[in-house]
């Protein structure tokens, strides 16, 4: 709480951070060492939550992040089985149904690292602009994908650019990030429209479903550059070009019900001004 002018008590904003994680034991204790970076730089004018959700992993993440998590306010979520990060990202929305008010905010990023934390305060000053939705971008001009082959990166931007035409997502440089702030009543939208849960496709390709029904819903979206760099992960991505490429595709047989549930059910919504 904090003491207004007037003598009012108004309760900070709640800042949730959500990350998916599935075998990442390696990762962990750099990431634990970011959340203490943004608990720190934060925490005065937000309060902070950490929600994991892992995703059925085998190696000992979940032990080794209840171990790392003091004295954060951390909530570690279990899949027992692997459902991707769709079923994780699921996972996080539906637990934060019931809790998010309208003056919040949650942050989704990696767990292997590759989100850059620097970023957060860009991202808030691109949101207190006006923006419902920031993205970290790779592909603006600033940002880039780094300590990886030209071949990876060669395909990674003839996918991104493949499923904006494809799919029809124009003006957003890209789409499959999972770093991105959101304000509150943005997601309570998604949830009143498309269920608690939001997501439906279980892979990759369920950031690409967030970000269409976020379109469909009118939001305001903005970007801010980011360089995406691989050595700060520990171990292989998890992302498999090839099969996400075919998960793309099929968001396609999906669009125009998703429009269709939005033009029923969707609140009346006022984006910031």
């Amino acid at each position: 709480m904090t003491q207004a002018a007037g003598g009012a008590v108004t309760i900070r904003p709640r800042l949730y951070m959500v990350v998916p994680v599935f075998n990442e034991v390696d990762n962990l204790e750099r990431l634990f060492g970011a959340f203490r970076t943004v608990e720190a730089e934060f925490g005065a004018r937000y309060r902070l939550q950490f929600v994991m959700v892992d995703d059925g992993s085998t190696d000992g993440s979940p032990e080794r992040a209840s171990a790392l998590a003091s004295p954060l306010d951390f909530v570690l979520l279990r899949n027992r089985t692997n459902q991707g990060p769709g079923g994780a990202f699921g996972a996080a929305f539906e637990y934060l149904a019931s809790r998010l008010e309208d003056v919040d905010w949650v942050v989704t990023l990696e767990g292997d690292n590759t989100s850059r934390h620097e970023l957060l305060r860009q991202m808030f000053r691109r949101a207190e602009e006006g923006y419902e939705v920031v993205l970290a971008s790779p592909y603006m001009y600033g940002g880039g994908i780094t300590n990886t082959s030209a071949l990876r990166v060669f395909l990674s931007h003839m996918a991104n650019a493949f499923v904006k035409e494809f799919l029809g997502a124009h003006g957003i440089l890209t789409l499959s990030s999972f770093f991105r702030l959101y304000r509150a009543p943005v997601l309570k939208a998604l949830q009143a429209t498309y269920g608690p849960r939001i997501l439906e496709r279980p892979g990759f390709e369920c950031m690409v479903e967030l970000l269409l029904k976020l379109i469909y819903l009118g939001t305001t979206i903005s970007e801010v550059p980011m360089v995406l760099d691989t050595s700060l992960r520990a171990g292989s991505t998890k992302m498999r070009i090839g099969r996400t490429i075919v998960g793309y595709v099929g968001l396609y047989g999906h669009l125009g019900h998703w429009r269709t549930q939005c033009s029923r059910t969707s609140p009346v919504r006022n984006p910031v001004a």
